[in-house]
């Protein structure tokens, strides 16, 4: 991952309405949610998360996929991880073993390899 990339993806997380959709995509996991699910769940007017969700996608954090006439939005957990893994990249100053236990929840064990969401 490029600075530019982790800049507009914490960007897209460093909003209210958006941080709340991503983390509503991570709990739906696989089978994702329409926009009009995403509304409700979350009360917010479909024009405005029309914006959000565009936000998200152009950062890489969400996914969106036909499925017949309607979207289902994914969180992308893959990108997700590669932020993490470039914000932790150099972490601890040459002491790597402090940052063990969180490497290891983040790492390519702790997740399902076939949900590329």
């Amino acid at each position: 991952m490029e600075k530019e990339e982790a800049l507009n993806a914490l960007a897209a997380l460093g909003q209210e309405t958006r941080l709340d959709v991503f983390r509503l995509l991570v709990k739906a996991g696989k089978e994702g949610m329409t926009a009009g699910a995403i509304s409700d769940a979350l009360d917010v007017r479909p024009n405005t998360l029309s914006t959000h969700l565009g936000a998200l996608s152009r950062s890489g954090l969400v996914q969106a996929e036909r499925d017949g006439r309607s979207i289902c939005y994914r969180a992308s957990l893959k990108t997700m991880q590669v932020l993490v893994t470039y914000l932790l990249q150099d972490c601890c100053g040459g002491n790597p073993e402090l940052c063990a236990p969180f490497l290891n929840m983040t790492g390519p064990a702790s997740r399902d390899s076939t949900n590329d969401c």
